[in-house]
């Protein structure tokens, strides 16, 4: 794991994951305060203008045209999405909290301030794909259901999947309330303990040890998390829970 710069973006890349992708830090872009500077998210506040202009500075940092993209309006779901082209400009958004490919000219991209990032890469069958996992997509299996589609879609095998979780809040930072507490141990049983910590009497949620639970479950033996904490390090990247709502969104980035 390490960081990259290139014109001014930092971003974060994974050692396992050998294929073009990054999760790009809030450094580097255009927009103004409470946004700095590198917002890639449209529902924030943020002129289109400079949102706009901030993806396109994601995407040639990595060589890549801004227009193979691939995005979706991510509502916390498991629902997956397979893209065999570009979304086109004007294109309507579908919803979906996974992105899956198996094209070479398609860059899945998703937006993020404290949920994590789940990047992955089947090099046998030449697929990527993406998830959005909060406690809601994560409770809903998010991970599960990437794993699954690239089995159901794209014939992967688990044992080829390399799969990454990504910057996102850390279970230092992560108090959760008592009904997600229940559905944390109505989901998990005795692997509860495991996803949920308690720090100074109150109860957290491990988004880290718990995505990777339950890609170890799909069958997922190559895992690599970050296990660096948003709320922690608002230096680098966004997060809504630290900046009390009042901030952007960072890019995640993968192709082939």
């Amino acid at each position: 794991m390490s960081f990259a710069e290139n014109n001014g973006l930092r971003y974060f890349q994974f050692d396992s994951l050998q294929t073009r992708h990054a999760v790009f830090t809030r450094r580097g872009g255009v927009s103004p305060e409470p946004w700095g500077s590198l917002n890639v998210g449209g529902t924030v506040g943020d002129d289109l203008s400079r949102v706009r202009q901030n993806r396109q500075l994601s995407f040639r940092a990595l060589d890549r045209a801004p227009e193979s993209i691939f995005d979706v309006w991510q509502v916390h779901s498991a629902d997956v999405v397979c893209a065999r082209a570009p979304r086109l400009e004007g294109e309507p958004v579908r919803q979906a909290d996974v992105i899956l490919t198996d094209k070479p000219e398609v860059s899945l991209f998703m937006r993020f301030a404290d949920c994590a990032p789940i990047l992955a890469h089947d090099p046998r069958k030449g697929v990527v794909g993406v998830a959005h996992a909060g406690w809601m997509g994560t409770l809903r299996d998010v991970a599960g259901s990437m794993v699954n589609a690239m089995i159901t879609n794209y014939n992967s095998n688990p044992a080829d999947i390399v799969a990454c979780i990504g910057p996102s809040i850390g279970p230092d930072h992560y108090e959760i309330g008592a009904d997600v507490i229940l559905q944390v141990m109505q989901k998990f049983g005795d692997d509860s303990e495991k996803a949920l910590r308690s720090v100074n009497g109150k109860i957290h949620f491990d988004l880290w040890k718990t995505n990777r639970i339950l890609l170890e479950q799909a069958g997922v033996q190559n895992i690599e998390v970050a296990g660096i904490c948003t709320a922690c390090h608002t230096d680098d990247w966004f997060s809504h829970r630290a900046e009390k709502g009042r901030t952007g969104r960072f890019g995640a980035l993968i192709t082939l």
